[in-house]
């Protein structure tokens, strides 16, 4: 039971002012069925039908000698005579009853006791209607009880089997025509995504243009790319740039504990867009459907999930035909895929979503900041060079978690300070107030200004953007250093110098305190990693340019089709356990060179950091000088591991 507003009205006090007066109305619904069954049962257990319709069974019984004394003494004031029951009604206020002997009348049993009748005040009371109802209800109320029992319970039979045969409804989401309010203005960081897709949109639009030069519209389009990157959030777009009717669904919800449930909502989905084209299908997170068959074990085809997707792929192509229907389709698996989903005429086109680069990241940024109150002073080319590796979902959860800071702080704007720690939690996690020694606060304090000078004096580094000893996640504190542009490509020079820049922060822990500990244990697994790759898989070592790892091919979507272990021998493995172990030492001797030539600024640096727990970019470099020339790109943490 809901109260519901239903209108307001203005009303004018003696003083002439307005006061608005809120009437509210209560809706209660009600069962008729429910009431009217109740009442058949309250009636069938009536305690036996308070006695036959006679008596509630409230008044005191008394022998009939007592009651004939009590009339001889003039006690009674009325006698009720109702067939053999008595109704004695005393002077007193009080109710009494008694019975007499069938078929002998109170007149005879007043002479027999010697009582004069004359004075006795009585009246005799006809049951013969109230038995014949009681009799007939008796007979009567039984069966209309169970009558209205089967007739509920057959109703009830009616509507599950309603529901059974729902199962095979389909459970999209329908947006009418005109009803989805995105744009792809409302998109950013794609744009060669959205190229593609304002084709579709003009296929949807403009069929006859294409078919002028018989040109056949495109069945399906799939998204395919990492979470966050608005894979989702662009078919919406399609939907709303096309002006056509879109049926929403998740590839999950096809399925159901019943055979045979999701190839039967197939063809109701597919029947509804057909009534309504032109128009437009999505489905999200179509890997859960459209894996390749054989995989579950099973021979044949009697797998649901097998039945789901052999009847979406003869709705896409077979011999009906559905130009006029656009199917749009979701996933970050697409190596998981069935060939058959992906050959032409289903899915005729596959658009990459990639993670955004600064610009694109830019341009989300804008977006996701309407609506939210930002200091002036917001510097946002700053903030995407920052925000390197982040989707756009990750861009649009920092400038969330920043304005929730703001106002956890009492701000009324949002600046850098609260961006900055958004970001930081984004990728880091939040802030944790561990209790350290002094002693350990001070071997990490060293840690990362052992891996900030170390960068620094590197050539071909980046400038360090950010030192912190705030726990976060895993880590003890943390070196941002972002990169100064995107890439894709790595040199030799540039991986060398970023393992270089890792060991700084051992190389400083063994030069002040003389000793090795387990915080190095990240930096040292990551370098040793490129190390190895180095060697072993891009050629940049002395043995040549010889992939000595696994024989792999990859396929269109990243997916690994080809795998063969690769046989070295003892001999060559040896060799690259050396070249390794080679690289991982120069890197540490070059990190403890600049450790011990540039001893005073980590000092520096190190004191900072315990002062102040965080330092950014222009203190570092008030310390330290202005960086020259960077494009490298790390987070160096100190590990918690022991």
């Amino acid at each position: 039971m809901k109260p519901q507003a239903k209108n307001k009205e203005l009303e004018v006090p003696k003083d002439g002012k307005k006061s608005a007066k809120k009437q509210v109305t209560v809706k209660l619904k009600v069962n008729i069925w429910s009431i009217v069954f109740g009442i058949l049962l309250v009636l069938f257990f009536l305690p036996p039908l308070m006695s036959m319709l006679g008596f509630s069974g409230s008044e005191i019984k008394v022998d009939l000698s007592v009651a004939l004394n009590d009339i001889r003494n003039d006690k009674i004031e009325k006698v009720v005579i109702e067939k053999d029951n008595l109704v004695l009604n005393y002077k007193d206020g009080s109710t009494k009853l008694t019975t007499k002997e069938e078929g002998e009348s109170l007149a005879s049993l007043l002479e027999k006791s010697k009582i004069d009748s004359s004075k006795l005040n009585f009246t005799i009371t006809d049951q013969t209607l109230a038995k014949a109802v009681a009799e007939f209800l008796s007979i009567v109320l039984p069966i209309v009880l169970l009558g209205g029992f089967f007739f509920y319970m057959m109703k009830s039979q009616t509507r599950g089997a309603q529901d059974i045969f729902s199962f095979g409804k389909s459970k999209a989401k329908i947006f009418a025509k005109g009803k989805q309010d995105t744009k792809f203005a409302d998109v950013a960081g794609v744009d060669e995504a959205k190229k593609e897709l304002i084709e579709v949109v003009d296929f949807l639009k403009n069929p006859d243009k294409f078919k002028k030069i018989g040109a056949r519209t495109p069945k399906g389009v799939l998204l395919f790319g990492p979470s966050g990157v608005g894979k989702t959030l662009l078919a919406k777009a399609v939907a709303g740039e096309a002006n056509v009717p879109f049926f929403s669904m998740a590839g999950s919800e096809f399925m159901e504990m019943l055979v045979g449930i999701g190839a039967s909502r197939v063809r109701d989905l597919f029947a509804q867009a057909k009534a309504q084209a032109p128009s437009i299908i999505f489905i999200d997170e179509i890997d859960a459907i459209g894996r390749q068959r054989g995989r579950s074990g099973l021979v044949g085809g009697h797998d649901e999930r097998e039945q789901t997707l052999n009847q979406i792929l003869v709705e896409m192509d077979g011999f009906t035909p559905n130009e006029s229907v656009m199917v749009l389709a979701a996933t970050n698996r697409g190596d998981l895929l069935d060939p058959a989903l992906l050959r032409p005429g289903r899915f005729d086109r596959r658009v990459t979503l990639d993670m955004p680069d600064k610009e694109g990241r830019g341009e989300i940024m804008k977006i996701h900041a309407k609506g939210k109150k930002f200091g002036k002073k917001i510097n946002w080319e700053k903030i995407a060079e920052r925000t390197v590796g982040f989707s756009g979902a990750d861009l649009e959860n920092m400038l969330n978690e920043a304005a929730i800071q703001a106002g956890r702080l009492g701000k009324e704007e949002i600046d850098m300070l609260d961006v900055e720690e958004a970001a930081t939690k984004v990728k880091l996690g939040p802030a944790k107030k561990r209790l350290q020694s002094s002693e350990d606060k001070k071997i990490t304090a060293y840690h990362e200004a052992g891996h900030a000078i170390v960068t620094h004096y590197t050539k071909g580094m980046d400038p360090v953007h950010r030192i912190s000893i705030v726990a976060r996640g895993m880590s003890l504190g943390h070196t941002l250093i972002p990169p100064a542009a995107d890439r894709t490509h790595d040199t030799k020079t540039r991986l060398l110098n970023q393992i270089t820049a890792m060991m700084g922060g051992r190389a400083a822990e063994q030069f002040m305190f003389n000793e090795m500990t387990s915080g190095a244990s990240n930096d040292i697994a990551v370098a040793t990693r490129i190390a190895r790759a180095m060697v072993v898989e891009w050629g940049m070592s002395s043995m040549g340019p010889v992939n000595f790892g696994p024989d792999t091919q990859a396929g269109e979507f990243g997916q690994t089709e080809y795998y063969q272990e690769n046989a070295v021998s003892p001999a060559t493995q040896e060799k690259i356990d050396i070249e390794v172990r080679k690289i991982m030492e120069t890197g540490l001797k070059e990190a403890e060179k600049l450790i011990k030539k540039h001893k005073n600024k980590l000092d520096e640096v190190a004191n900072a950091l315990l002062k102040t727990e965080t330092i950014d970019k222009e203190e570092f470099e008030s310390i330290v000088g202005k960086k020259q020339n960077g494009e490298q790109s790390l987070i160096l943490e100190k590990s918690t591991a022991k």
